[in-house]
């Protein structure tokens, strides 16, 4: 039998079936039932010339709307500088197949310390892993770590002012190992110390996980949080935008267990939503319980600085069913676009960048409050995102999308979440203002 889009040639079909025993395809797929087989011709178009496939991908992109992003919610537009996106399609950055574990190089394993050693710095922690898939499911695993590492308490509590996308997914993670999950209610926007402390005694609590700044864009007070879980034996669990901390008190001067998120704020595209890449950060003493690869630093016999993974027990190509290694290998490509962008921004830049997203996000609230038609919701000190209450607010989004802006996200009948970033400029902020 010979197939146009089949790799194979008829001889290499031929030597396979007789290896297994059978005569030809039809014998082979004997076995499914005709009633749900497939009969018909397949829809699949001739081949196209590059200078087709060219054409025809740059019509399908006119058909999106590129908008001036003012909405955030977990993914932010911040500035890549073009460097970035050069050196990491260097071919010395690229592999065939998947770079296992006992494979791995000596490159990679490089680009993964000195990640990780920027992690653990931007978020004041001591330890700081590698290649986990996005934010929430960082945030879910250091759910799963508070849980396993507990004896007898079963119960996680997180505060109702988590990102929506990461409760659903915590809850997803809660049904299939048996957690039970628990919200801490807010107060004016931000987390309850004393719910927290109303739930923790009744006791049973493995670990708490809040948000930085949380979903209505605040920046959350969290004194005496990591007292109330410590005094109890709970794990107090920071998520946090990797980008705002580079101002923001980190999650170890909080006194946080883990600290995780996306590093997507790093200078990752947005990319029509993602996924981008996680990060998780602990204390030294919870090192040996966390998934993802960690790199280490050491000497070979020439005495030559080397890279080599750690506590090796934790991989798959050692313990297999055991393993915590939950890696996903292309995440570490992610690892080094966020080296690179915090090595090029440096401090300093980094700094730069998450000041002037705060100082735009404060004039545009204060511009749209002085109109009389947008009311802050939460009276309280944010960073680069915040929610107002519009007056005909879905006329409003709807007038912004036609003039070109993504106007933020709609919570509610009548709030808009509006974020700002070092991207925007005093123009593009002045016109969204005029819209009003």
């Amino acid at each position: 039998m010979n197939h146009k889009f089949f790799p194979h040639t008829n001889e290499e079909v031929r030597q396979m079936l007789e290896r297994i025993g059978f005569n030809d395809l039809e014998m082979l797929y004997s076995e499914i039932p005709e009633e749900i087989r497939f009969t018909g011709e397949y829809d699949i178009p001739n081949a196209m010339s590059e200078l087709e496939i060219r054409s025809f991908f740059d019509k399908l992109g006119k058909k999106n709307n590129m908008l001036t992003c003012f909405a955030g919610g977990g993914v932010y537009d911040h500035y890549t500088p073009s460097a970035v996106p050069n050196l990491v399609s260097r071919s010395e950055f690229l592999t065939s197949y998947t770079p296992y574990q006992a494979e791995i190089s000596q490159g990679t394993l490089h680009y993964i310390f000195e990640f990780q050693s920027m992690m653990a710095e931007l978020t004041g922690m001591d330890i700081a892993n590698a290649s986990m898939y996005e934010g929430t499911t960082a945030t879910a695993e250091a759910m799963m770590v508070a849980f396993d590492n507990s004896k007898k308490a079963d119960t996680i509590l997180y505060s109702a002012a988590l990102n929506e996308n990461i409760i659903a997914v915590l809850k997803t993670y809660a049904f299939f190992h048996g957690v039970k999950l628990k919200a801490i209610e807010t107060t004016e926007g931000t987390t309850s110390l004393d719910e927290l402390k109303k739930q923790m005694a009744v006791g049973g609590i493995a670990g708490v996980i809040v948000q930085q700044p949380n979903r209505y864009g605040i920046i959350e007070d969290f004194t005496g949080f990591s007292d109330v879980c410590h005094e109890n034996k709970a794990m107090f669990i920071i998520n946090s935008v990797a980008s705002d901390l580079a101002l923001l008190k980190t999650p170890g001067e909080w006194g946080a267990d883990l600290a995780v998120g996306d590093i997507q704020s790093l200078g990752l595209p947005m990319s029509f939503g993602g996924p981008y890449a996680g990060y998780m950060c602990s204390t030294q003493k919870l090192m040996r319980k966390l998934p993802g690869r960690i790199v280490g630093e050491t000497h070979d016999n020439r005495g030559q600085r080397v890279f080599v993974l750690t506590l090796q027990a934790r991989e798959q190509h050692i313990r297999r069913q055991k393993a915590t290694s939950n890696i996903c290998s292309n995440q570490s490509l992610m690892a080094l676009y966020a080296t690179i962008y915090m090595s090029l921004m440096g401090k300093e830049g980094m700094k730069e960048a998450a000041q002037v997203s705060y100082d735009g996000a404060h004039y545009l609230c204060e511009k749209l409050i002085s109109t009389g038609k947008a009311k802050l919701v939460y009276n309280k000190e944010f960073f680069n995102e915040f929610l107002v209450e519009i007056q005909d607010r879905d006329a409003f989004f709807d007038k912004a999308i036609e003039k070109g802006f993504l106007p933020g996200i709609k919570v509610g009948k009548d709030k808009l979440l509006i974020a700002v970033t070092e991207k925007r400029t005093k123009d593009e902020v002045d016109s969204f203002i005029e819209l009003f």
